[in-house]
């Protein structure tokens, strides 16, 4: 953090709790001498300005910034691509190649190639793919 950086989104200033009170962003369990604190709530807004992902941690517990990040690299990669990250996944690891996709449409939209997994019912839609 520099202490000249710019910052490009609005912030808001929310002294009196007027704002969290409307939006139902405050902590029913945790109350300081002024009322009710905050929780801690982050909302992830897409380019289509939808919120595509809410986290909302109760005020005594910090939020989880690789989470965050990890969150939004997911969210860029399946709105760019025709996948999904499973569980656990982290950035820079395989993600699953949407099943609606062809194996034809799968291989001209991954000419660097696939991993079908085996599964005892012979279908071959869990594909997996580094992109």
């Amino acid at each position: 953090m520099q202490p000249d950086a710019k910052v490009n989104y609005p912030i808001i200033s929310d002294p009196n709790r007027e704002i969290i009170k409307q939006l139902n962003m405050v902590d029913p369990d945790e109350k300081d001498s002024t009322g009710n604190l905050p929780s801690r709530a982050l909302h992830i807004v897409g380019p289509d300005k939808k919120i595509k992902l809410s986290f909302l941690y109760p005020s005594t517990t910090g939020r989880n910034m690789d989470e965050v990040l990890r969150v939004i690299e997911s969210l860029q990669k399946t709105s760019k691509f025709k996948v999904a990250t499973p569980a656990n996944w982290k950035p820079g690891k395989k993600v699953v190649i949407s099943p609606d996709v062809t194996n034809e449409q799968a291989e001209e939209m991954f000419p660097q190639g696939f991993v079908t997994k085996d599964l005892p019912s012979k279908k071959e839609y869990l594909r997996f793919v580094k992109v």
